[in-house]
């Protein structure tokens, strides 16, 4: 092994990307040595130049062959067969340790490196991640999804700690719905409010963030505290007339604008919330029907 201190390992990087580089960057922050990094396109060769300067920049087997540690950074599709892939030509050795970022997998993806007795590690951090050196310090406020056989599981919890983040345990057969999860509340946010900052800009507004920054911060830090409870707005209300007002301004847009995207999303998320209003009793019955049959007209045209 590497190094300065007990336990210190040779991190290999395949896959200098957003996540690759930053977390290659926090292992090395943490005292272990990164001793060779994948990247192929002029930005993830940029990205290992800044987050891992004196890095060798090698081919994926040079990689695989100097590490202790190999960390997997690639693209969901391309995970299976790259350790396949691997495993046919016999890169992988006996105790390496072999660790993914991908949410969708546990380790189960990495088991023909398991047959060759590497050791198999699911690492996915719940963040979004810009590539820079800002995500290093988010780390500290960032969750790890870890899975692994329960003999090497603290390994990988170890590993995580040393980053400067938390790890929680996901089931092997839970990784999809993990995966789901916070997909749905990271990704389809972004769609929510790209779809909102267009609707403001449609109407003459030059600052849409300026505008739908503080109410988000809140609705986040509302949401994460209170659950459900913290529903508002009119469809929590149940001001049927209000809402029908809305629809009429995102038809309207949607017909200047040739798309229906943000008046179709509006309407399915608001039945959704309509639904929760109703079983939390926010609302009683009688509004919950005014209000989906309100939300239900016009969609047959």
């Amino acid at each position: 092994m590497s190094a300065e201190r007990p336990g210190r390992l040779g991190v290999g990087i395949i896959g200098a990307g957003k996540v690759g580089a930053v977390l290659g960057s926090a292992l090395r922050a943490a005292g272990h040595s990164v001793v060779g990094v994948s990247a192929t396109s002029d930005a993830s060769l940029e990205r290992a130049e800044t987050l891992l300067p004196g890095v060798p920049v090698l081919d994926i087997p040079a990689v695989v062959e100097r590490a202790e540690l190999v960390l997997l950074a690639v693209p969901d599709d391309v995970l299976g067969p790259l350790v396949a892939g691997l495993a046919e030509t016999g890169a992988w050795q006996p105790g390496q340790l072999v660790a993914h970022c991908s949410g969708r997998y546990g380790a189960g993806v990495l088991r023909p490196a398991a047959t060759a007795g590497a050791i198999p590690l699911a690492l996915h951090p719940a963040m979004t991640f810009t590539g820079t050196s800002l995500d290093i310090a988010r780390l500290a406020d960032t969750v790890f999804g870890v899975t692994a056989p329960a003999p090497v599981l603290p390994v990988a919890q170890a590993l995580v700690v040393e980053m400067g983040a938390e790890p929680v345990v996901i089931a092997e057969a839970d990784r999809a719905a993990y995966h789901a999860a916070i997909a749905h509340a990271s990704n389809h946010t972004v769609t929510i409010i790209a779809g909102a900052a267009e609707l403001l800009t449609s109407i003459g507004v030059s600052d849409p963030a300026a505008v739908l920054g503080p109410l988000l911060h809140a609705t986040i830090d509302n949401a994460l505290d209170r659950g459900q409870e913290a529903l508002t707005g009119p469809v929590a209300r149940g001001d049927s007339g209000t809402v029908a007002a809305h629809l009429a301004a995102l038809d309207e847009h949607a017909q200047a604008t040739g798309s229906e995207e943000l008046l179709q999303t509006y309407r399915f998320l608001s039945r959704q919330t309509a639904d929760r209003a109703l079983a939390a009793g926010m609302i009683d019955a009688e509004t919950g029907e005014r209000l989906l049959g309100i939300l239900q007209q016009g969609t047959d045209r």
